[in-house]
């Protein structure tokens, strides 16, 4: 199995971070604003790319100001079953954040695709919780 993850380092209370990982307002200033989302075990939440592309994840387990870690259970075929983390450390009033994106089957093209973007994905959420604006899906030129 391989894993994908970076660490990003965020001016802010990891409390600002963890609600932007758990809100509709938060995820949809940072990956896409076609959702339907909610901060609860075993919620099932829907996440939009254009039309066709749709990804569910299932809230696994959260931890106020800690952890959030979703279960895909529909998307690419290569994400289903794979594991996102999000592990937030506060220290000094900054907030370190680990993403993990594990239990891949195998290192593709596709895989290398979704580090980068998930390197893009924790640049979002640094601008917008330190500047209040993010690069969500809808408004990237790439």
């Amino acid at each position: 199995m391989a894993n994908i993850e970076h660490l990003q380092t965020v001016n802010v209370p990891a409390s600002k971070v963890y609600e932007t990982l758990t809100t509709a307002e938060g995820l949809s200033e940072i990956w896409t604003n076609e959702l339907i989302i909610n901060n609860q075990i075993g919620f099932i939440n829907e996440f939009r790319f254009g039309s066709n592309d749709i990804t569910k994840m299932r809230v696994e387990e959260l931890i106020t100001n800690k952890k959030v870690m979703w279960q895909c259970i529909d998307s690419d075929p290569e994400w289903i079953g794979t594991i996102i983390s999000f592990d937030i450390e506060a220290k000094n009033g900054k907030s370190f954040i680990t993403l993990r994106h594990m239990n891949w089957r195998e290192v593709t093209p596709f895989f290398r695709s979704c580090n980068y973007n998930w390197a893009i994905f924790l640049y979002s959420l640094k601008t917008y919780c330190e500047e209040g604006e993010g690069l969500p899906y809808h408004k990237r030129k790439f």
